[in-house]
């Protein structure tokens, strides 16, 4: 397909000069239509909310498992973790969302409902992400502050639960807030297989108002505002974890 041969109508959209009729009134908190196709949208936030926290601390957990072997000095756990996290990159997200909602029941035999099928998806995806933002907020700690908890005593784990990851939290939360952000815009990949998220609540209304302009553009600013809270309390949380110079 010749993308360049829709340029002119991407500059009449842009300058307004097409025949369109705008019809807002399908999002016009003064009429009951209107109120009705608000609340139906903005019900969404409720889905995509949840399937993205849920995410999101899952993808946490599994991404630290999956990083540690990558500190280890055993090639065998070496490759095992660059084995998983090039595999895990390498598959989209769409892809592996399809495959875990079609075939884990088929294969394992069990009951999989498009909420936990997203959030599995979600979470082995942004897991191999995950693990290389704990690998490198690890291995960027000074080798001073391992020697200093070992001559405490410390075992590995206490050493790395007390001593190092606090550290490297301080480091990672900008990527771990960037991290988040990308899991919200992917949750919306969740649609195609019926959770009644916000773009699968757009795309059904947008099927029985033939107003896709409208619908896709309020669409646009409900992730827009849930993406603008996101970096905003992610920067918020940055200064109070800071560590004041003097």
């Amino acid at each position: 397909m010749n993308y360049r041969q829709f340029w002119p109508l991407s500059v009449l959209l842009m300058t307004g000069c097409t025949d369109y009729q705008w019809g807002w009134y399908v999002l016009d908190p003064s009429t009951e239509q209107g109120r009705t196709n608000l609340s139906f949208l903005l019900a969404g936030f409720n889905d995509t909310i949840q399937i993205s926290l849920i995410s999101m601390v899952l993808a946490m957990s599994l991404g630290l498992i999956v990083a540690l072997p990558a500190l280890s000095k055993s090639k065998p756990l070496l490759w095992l973790n660059r084995i998983y996290v090039e595999v895990i990159r390498a598959i989209p997200v769409l892809v592996l969302l399809l495959w875990v909602y079609y075939g884990m029941p088929t294969l394992m035999d069990i009951s999989l409902n498009h909420f936990w099928a997203g959030v599995i998806a979600l979470t082995i995806a942004e897991s191999a992400f995950m693990a290389e933002v704990f690998r490198g907020g690890i291995q960027a700690i000074n080798r001073g502050q391992h020697e200093a908890a070992e001559s405490l005593g410390l075992d590995y784990w206490r050493k790395m639960r007390l001593i190092i990851l606090p550290q490297a939290l301080r480091q990672i939360l900008p990527p771990l807030g960037n991290q988040f952000v990308y899991i919200l815009k992917m949750s919306s990949l969740v649609s195609v297989i019926g959770l009644s998220d916000l773009t699968r609540r757009a795309n059904e209304l947008v099927v029985n108002e033939y107003l896709p302009l409208e619908i896709y553009t309020f669409l646009v600013l409900e992730y827009l505002v849930l993406i603008l809270l996101v970096s905003q309390a992610v920067r918020w949380l940055e200064k109070r974890i800071a560590i004041p110079s003097y």
